[in-house]
């Protein structure tokens, strides 16, 4: 629930908290308003109590014309800063007392001076007095999302709210709208005024923003429903698997048939919407058949379709995976047709049989392709001996001793002794081949009974009348067991072998990855704690103050281990560097494997710390080559002005020359033409200096644009004197350090008067977006291909303009870095009909965005 603000029924009876009921939309103009209108006419139609609290129109009729008649409660009015302003009145809505209250907007940021700072903060006011209510918010003002909605859209949302007021409301509903349909809505005027609706559809409402805002919603509601569900199973002791997200999982053999298998399982969860998961069962008894090189390539092919790539060891497949698919709530599980041939599948049902029969609700589908049935390498009997393998040979040695003593008893007077004793060493033989040492013992002891009881004189008696028959069946015994054992151990052999192969494929993955630098240590913890079955791995490292105490580098999966008193498992790195683990002990036989995965990750760290070393210096390497380029660049801009001052001021001083006052006056304006330019060079150098080297000092104070532009102008003398300014009165000031301000506009608009034609000299206008003030510099030139946009920004360059009178190619950089201090943006745009527009993006004083609030507020 939201901390507390405060009851307001203090005194009196607990009161029943209302219930909140969200809006949520991708951006302006997609209709919560309307619905959330909508809502209230309904519920004041079954004869609920319903008043409107706040509502922004914006302007739009159709909004203006939804609220209809619905009881609306007036607003406050505050003073601040000589201005009046709007908010919602909370005392009158609690005074008032409806069942409903529609509050729009709850992301607002109120008037210093109101009840509370945010809207939000209202209406859990609204919320503790029993009042239901119905709100509004983007998904931008999200702030979990506010980072990313900057990156997408160029545009740092100021009015945020925690996403915890969101998820903890009693109903999120989404209203969608396809973003093709939104930029129509706009074009027709039913969101924006017609003098905006150009720029926004040509910035914040492009088709490429609208798409990237829809997703994110989509994804953050799904997320929340994700979470109730995932609380709802816990609560309720659930673990079956409920389809309610799709998640696809498909399982590699690294076999030839991959690459078929992961595209039809990328398709199968493209069509869902699903998240894909590849796994590969590394299995002890190494009868997977992988090929490390298809291995390779199979993951390389899963992650370009979208998938994430998991190799896990197992000694059951079938078990292993349902295991996997349950563990990561999948729906579906996509499998290879087997390649086994008709003879294989005599001895045991196959992989693909044995997991649709373990699936329970996961849907296995067996995706065929032209490897199918073509048979393997090995046979299924070169396997480990298992606990089947060892019922299958009891059962055999129960078959084939029942057999041969039938048979040899129908032949008792065509064969001897010696016969007898052969035969029953072959199915002994067979027995110890299939079963291993234990049946083949048993089956041995239990020849030998039968020899002596059957085929001894005298016969059917356990009395052996011949010394020579009583060390026959010694040696039977003996042999017997002797070549039982010898399979046993040869079975074990394979089994070391193959579990063996087994890791060496997975440390080979695992190595190919560090040494491609595509695993950072988080990554190989995780491929660990997933191969040994660990709870959580972590990679802890020894304080070089204090050797007994450790600290965790990284961890993954819970409960965390950042102690190696705590841990089930460890495996030592040097003195300073140890993998821990926590789940269960470490089977002797997967030490190895552990040592192996904790050197992996000392190797994967010493490569992290190395690209942060390399990525430290670059700094350096990019402060020598800009210290070379300033020399090559400046040798020129120096010399020039210098050389016309002192010209300038040597004809002056020649007494010799009878100058008239007109040509006096034109060495003066020389002079001091040059001195600018000189002046202009010099202070460029140490801003971008200081800039640099961090040194820079702002001091950001409420500013007025048309006060500041004709200052930067004036630095410009006549270069400057034909701009148009296009700066409307009731802009709101800017929060900004005027001295740098005039010096970012001086900057671009030299740059600007530079490559304007004569007959069409630059244009300055401003504008107002949401909280933020936009100043563009727009010229009509050649401008720049959209390519080299951020190549303009480059010190010492000016993009193949080798004409050093011209600069030193510093101008522009230098205003990106001075407007990002003062916490704007400073972006380039194309200009209609050609040219560059430079749009300086600043934020707004609060106190002037509200008073210019019903006209020019943009997004909310």
């Amino acid at each position: 629930m939201w901390p507390s603000i405060g009851s307001v029924n203090s005194g009196r009876d607990p009161v029943k908290r209302g219930t909140l009921r969200i809006y949520l939309g991708a951006a302006p103009g997609v209709g919560k308003t309307y619905a959330m209108l909508g809502e209230a006419h309904r519920r004041r139609a079954r004869g609920t109590d319903v008043v409107v609290g706040l509502v922004e129109t914006h302007g739009r009729a159709r909004t203006r014309a939804m609220i209809g008649e619905l009881e609306v409660v007036p607003r406050k009015q505050l003073h601040y800063r000589g201005a009046t302003f709007e908010e919602m009145d909370v005392d009158a809505i609690l005074a008032r007392q409806p069942q409903v209250v529609c509050v729009d907007e709850l992301a607002h940021t109120n008037i210093p001076g109101s009840r509370n700072e945010k809207r939000w903060e209202d209406v859990e006011e609204l919320l503790a007095a029993g009042i239901t209510v119905l709100s509004t918010v983007n998904v931008q003002h999200l702030e979990s999302v506010n980072d990313v909605v900057e990156k997408v859209t160029g545009i740092r949302q100021q009015e945020t709210l925690p996403d915890a007021i969101v998820r903890s409301a009693d109903q999120v509903e989404l209203v969608d709208i396809e973003p093709e349909a939104l930029r129509r809505r706009m074009a027709h005027g039913n969101i924006y005024p017609a003098e905006k609706i150009d720029a926004a559809l040509g910035n914040y409402f492009r088709l490429g923003n609208l798409t990237a805002l829809r997703e994110l919603a989509l994804l953050w509601l799904a997320d929340k429903v994700d979470d109730a569900l995932q609380q709802y199973r816990q609560a309720h002791h659930i673990e079956g698997t409920w389809e309610a997200r799709e998640r696809v999982v498909v399982g590699l053999t690294g076999g030839p048939e991959g690459a078929t298998i992961i595209r039809r399982a990328a398709r199968i969860a493209a069509r869902g919407g699903a998240d894909l998961l590849g796994v590969h069962v590394a299995r002890a008894d190494g009868l997977t058949g992988a090929n490390p090189a298809h291995l390779a390539e199979q993951r390389r092919l899963l992650e370009s379709l979208g998938g994430s790539y998991h190799e896990i060891v197992g000694d059951h497949v079938p078990e292993t995976l349902i295991t996997f698919a349950r563990a990561e709530n999948a729906t579906q599980l996509v499998l290879g047709a087997s390649r086994r041939s008709r003879l294989a599948m005599f001895f045991g049902p196959g992989i693909g049989a044995s997991t649709v029969r373990l699936s329970g609700d996961i849907d296995v589908h067996i995706v065929t392709h032209e490897h199918a049935a073509a048979g393997r390498r090995r046979p299924r009997m070169t396997g480990a001996l298992t606990s089947r393998r060892r019922w299958y040979g009891v059962l055999l040695a129960c078959a084939l001793l029942a057999v041969a003593t039938v048979g040899l008893a129908n032949m008792r007077h065509d064969l001897n002794l010696t016969s007898d004793l052969l035969l029953y060493l072959l199915a002994v033989v067979a027995v110890s081949v299939v079963g291993g040492a234990y049946p083949g013992i048993a089956a041995a002891i239990a020849a030998s009974l039968l020899l002596n009881f059957y085929f001894t004189p005298p016969l059917y008696t356990w009395t052996i009348a011949q010394r020579d028959n009583v060390f026959a069946l010694v040696a039977f015994v003996l042999v017997a067991a002797t070549v039982s054992w010898i399979v046993e151990m040869a079975a074990r052999r394979t089994t070391q072998a193959a579990r063996a192969s087994a890791e060496s494929q997975t440390l080979a993955t695992v190595a190919g990855s560090v040494l491609r630098g595509q695993s950072g240590v988080a990554a190989l913890l995780d491929r660990s704690r997933e191969a040994l079955s660990f709870d959580s791995v972590s990679l802890l490292e020894r304080d070089a103050q204090n050797p007994e105490k450790w600290s965790a580098v990284a961890t993954v999966g819970e409960p965390r281990c950042d102690n190696v008193d705590d841990a089930d498992a460890s495996a030592s790195v040097g003195e300073r560097l140890m993998l821990v683990a926590r789940g269960h002990p470490v089977r002797p036989e997967d030490q190895r494997l552990l040592t192996v995965f904790a050197v992996q990750a000392a190797t994967a760290l010493e490569q992290q710390r190395l690209a942060e070393a390399a990525e430290a210096a670059k700094p350096l390497a990019e402060a020598d080559r800009m210290r070379t380029a300033l020399l090559a660049a400046v040798s020129h801009d120096l010399r020039s002005p210098l050389a016309s001052v002192t010209a300038s001021v040597d004809s002056l001083s020649n007494h010799n020359i009878d100058w008239t006052d007109e040509q006096r006056d034109e060495l003066l304006r020389t002079a001091q033409d040059s001195l600018r330019q000189l002046t202009r060079l010099v202070e460029n150098l140490l801003e971008m200096s200081r800039l640099q080297a961090g040194a820079l000092s702002v001091f950001p104070r409420p500013v007025r644009l048309d006060e500041v532009i004709p200052v930067a102008l004036d630095t410009l003398a006549g270069a400057a004197h034909d701009v148009v300014i296009d700066v409307p009165p009731f802009l709101p000031e800017v929060q900004a350090d005027p001295t740098l301000l005039e010096r970012v506009i001086a900057n671009i608009v030299a740059n600007a008067v530079r490559f304007s034609p004569p007959q069409q000299p630059p244009r300055l206008s401003a504008s107002t977006y949401a909280d933020r003030v936009e100043l563009r510099v727009i010229d009509y030139g050649p401008g720049v291909p959209g390519e080299d946009h951020e190549r303009i920004f480059t010190p010492f360059q000016r993009l193949g303009d080798h004409d050093n009178t011209t600069g030193v190619g510093l101008g522009l950089a230098l205003a990106r870095g001075l407007t990002e201090a003062m916490a704007g943006h400073l972006d380039p745009e194309e200009t209609p009909g050609g040219g560059l527009t430079m749009v300086i993006d600043l934020p707004a004083v609060s106190s002037s965005v509200a008073t210019a609030k019903l006209d020019q507020q943009s997004l909310r």
